[in-house]
């Protein structure tokens, strides 16, 4: 145990003595650490972002939406709209303890305005009911949501999103300062009762802030476009009821529609959290390439740190002949030339571990993730340090520990 001791203190002594070399050789070592864990720990932060984000009710909620399907001969089959008033008789008939909603498209590149202030037009106008905002990932800041009166009656209310409250109200705008006052959307006035909390943005894309909400009849009656093609979704009361209020969902969307026991299902239902699982899935393929280049960037370093370790053996032929000749043995010498390579390793993994978390959660900072601290692969990128500083420094320890002590002395170097 002395003896391994002894090893180290030698090769941080020579490390001291070496310093710019030791720094040199630790930061290539740091920049392929920092590319491994700062990727992996952005990739998780992305993932978190997405779990968050789509299933803070997905694990519990689906979604049914319109169909549209292409035939084996490659014809499209385009179904039928799902109806506002089928939508509203499912509505009736899903005798449950969940919770249902109906939205509508009403617009997609609406454009509102506020006195001399308007917004750019690219807002969405959705049509929703009261129960819209308890079964979507949306909350208000400032006002109140739609009432059941409000919407049977098509008052002419809107909810606006925070990127809409920025364009029309500028910036120093207080929490609130909007409501009750008049906008039109597309030239129709509608007055503020409600402001939607900042969601956030999700792979540089803000669209959840850039819409705005009224009324579903309200939408049926001034838009066009929300007419038809509803989509409807249900919260369950608990995860364990999700699969039973799904198989209920379809039996009684069945029935609405008059689908035959033999015809196919000609609308859609899709979990929530299926949707996350899905984005995920694709990042685990990211992860892979982020792990690819990790490795590459590694190897690259291993090269790096093998060509300095000659190089250190070269300029120390002299040095390692004087302890040949005073008694070191070829292990000895070996192994602190090992010890080297494994003390430069591991201040590079450290160093590069420190830098890779950090890059990783400033992405999570702007994702809104919260802090990721990836210990498996902290465990590993420590792993791969040593098997780093190993490989690269064998063949230099090996190298040293051959030289003939006499032919050592004689160098020129």
């Amino acid at each position: 145990m002395s003896t391994i001791f002894e090893h180290i203190r030698q090769g941080v002594s020579s490390l001291k003595s070496h310093r710019l070399r030791a720094v040199i050789t630790a930061s290539i070592i740091a920049i392929g650490i920092t590319a491994l864990v700062g990727i992996l720990t952005s990739i998780d932060a992305m993932g978190n972002a997405i779990t968050k984000t789509m299933t803070r009710f997905g694990a519990r909620s689906f979604t049914i939406t319109n169909t549209i399907a292409v035939s084996q001969y490659g014809k499209r089959n385009s179904f039928e709209d799902l109806t506002y008033t089928q939508a509203s008789q499912f509505r009736t008939l899903f005798d449950n303890s969940a919770t249902v909603s109906l939205a509508i498209n009403a617009g997609f590149n609406s454009r509102l305005r506020f006195n001399s202030a308007e917004t750019n037009p690219n807002i969405r106008v959705l049509g929703v009911d009261d129960n819209y905002l308890s079964v979507s990932s949306f909350e208000l800041s400032g006002g109140r949501n739609f009432t059941p009166e409000d919407i049977h009656l098509g008052m002419p209310w809107v909810i606006l999103g925070s990127d809409v409250l920025l364009q029309l109200f500028g910036p120093d705008r207080t929490a609130g300062y909007s409501i009750g006052k008049e906008v039109s959307i597309d030239g129709v006035p509608f007055r503020v009762i409600g402001e939607l909390a900042k969601k956030g943005s999700s792979f540089g894309m803000s669209g959840g802030d850039r819409q705005v909400f009224i009324g579903i009849q309200k939408a049926r009656q001034v838009f066009a476009n929300a007419q038809n093609n509803v989509t409807i979704t249900v919260l369950s009361q608990k995860v364990e009821q999700l699969d039973a209020d799904m198989i209920q969902a379809e039996i009684v969307l069945r029935r609405v529609r008059r689908l035959r026991a033999s015809d196919a299902p000609n609308f859609n239902m899709t979990r929530s959290d299926a949707l996350a699982n899905d984005v995920k899935q694709q990042l685990s393929m990211v992860s892979g390439v982020g792990v690819l280049i990790g490795i590459i960037t590694l190897l690259g370093a291993a090269v790096s740190l093998m060509n300095i370790m000659l190089v250190s053996v070269t300029e120390r032929t002299k040095e390692i002949g004087l302890r040949k000749a005073l008694g070191a043995t070829a292990i000895g010498i070996r192994n602190q030339f090992l010890v080297e390579a494994l003390v430069i390793c591991q201040i590079g993994g450290i160093a590069g571990i420190i830098l890779g978390i950090s890059l990783g959660n400033i992405v999570g900072y702007f994702l809104g993730s919260g802090f990721i601290a990836p210990w498996f692969w902290i465990f590993v990128a420590l792993i791969v340090s040593i098997l780093v500083g190993l490989i690269a420094g064998i063949y230099p320890a090996n190298k040293a520990a051959k030289l003939n002590p006499i032919d050592a002395l004689r160098h020129d170097g």
